[in-house]
């Protein structure tokens, strides 16, 4: 089995959350988009909507955005977002 996504989820200021998770899914201007381990590379701008990081040793994240974008490549995923008010337990503005 693959290993853990390494999640970043970052503002302009400041790191939202961070850690490693099963997949992650974001609001893209396509469509909503699901990333798990393996998936090809992906960099795709987001529309306001939720993204939510599922499954990981450091807990789930939901956080409402208004816009940004997502990058995606060696299982790696970084998530710049505008406005962010976090929403879910571990959404908090600490990075883990």
């Amino acid at each position: 089995m693959a290993g853990p996504l390494t999640v970043d989820v970052v503002a302009p200021d400041r790191v939202l959350w961070s850690g490693t998770a099963e997949r992650l899914i974001a609001p893209t201007v396509e469509g909503e988009i699901g990333l798990l381990t393996g998936h090809e590379p992906v960099l795709s701008v987001l529309r306001a909507g939720t993204v939510r990081v599922r499954g990981g040793a450091d807990g789930d994240a939901e956080f409402a955005i208004d816009g940004g974008f997502v990058s995606f490549d060696h299982d790696i995923v970084t998530v710049v977002v505008e406005p962010v008010v976090a929403t879910g337990e571990a959404g908090e503005t600490a990075a883990h």
